[in-house]
């Protein structure tokens, strides 16, 4: 049984959430993204910028599964689904993920979704990005107008926070992760988080299959990539 096999077997992950998210050197911004969800705080354009990887996604949509838990109306886009924000201005909570992939039109169309939401003063506008607002390549009147809210880095787990994650996360299933497999996963493999607790999910169950210990042979068996 090898490593897809493998996965195909994992429960799906969790919706992303605030709870869910380590927060690492994030305090600040999780502390802003809940007086927003709570109503304390009351800026209405937010941008988040940061490497893959980082966790921008993450919370972008968790803002987004919040508000529908409360049965607001949102709209979630990103590159993969072509940014299908354009022409809807009557949501209460607009995420749009990873806008340096915006062309022309979709620049002009973010551009006049600011202007419409800043009238109308009600919806939040959450944004992400590769690198702050100054740096975008991007249309320089919308790049100005994304610099007008509340910006914030995401910062990358360290490694030793990405080693307690996975640790913490094993130890709550039941099973002790070594150091020393932490660091080979960190090498060899994706290393944003959610790849790593799928990898240990499948390291789990295929530990349990062939009923031996975990051990760096045994990983590197799993992620051998087999016919």
């Amino acid at each position: 049984m090898n490593m897809q096999q493998m996965l195909l077997d994992i429960n799906p992950l969790p919706l992303p959430t605030l709870e869910n998210f380590l927060p690492g050197r994030n305090a600040e911004l999780m502390y802003m993204l809940r007086s927003i969800l709570s109503g304390k705080e009351k800026e209405c354009f937010v941008y988040l910028w940061g490497n893959s990887g980082c966790g921008k996604s993450h919370l972008l949509r968790a803002i987004v599964t919040a508000y529908a838990r409360k049965n607001a109306k949102v709209v979630y886009s990103c590159a993969e689904n072509h940014y299908p924000f354009r022409g809807d201005s009557a949501a209460d909570c607009f995420a749009l993920d990873d806008i340096d992939g915006l062309d022309a039109s979709g620049q002009a169309e973010l551009f006049s979704l600011y202007n419409r939401l800043r009238e109308d003063g009600h919806a939040l506008l959450l944004v992400s990005g590769s690198t702050a607002p100054a740096y975008l390549d991007m249309r320089q009147d919308l790049v100005t107008r994304l610099g007008w809210g509340l910006v914030y880095q995401v910062h990358e787990l360290t490694e030793e926070e990405r080693v307690q994650a996975m640790q913490t996360h094993a130890a709550d299933c039941g099973f002790t992760l070594s150091q020393e497999i932490c660091v080979y996963l960190l090498r060899h493999g994706r290393r944003d988080l959610p790849s790593l607790m799928m990898t240990l999910d499948a390291l789990n169950r295929y530990s349990l299959v062939h009923q031996r210990p975990i051990t760096i042979p045994l990983l590197r068996e799993l992620l051998r990539v087999d016919s």
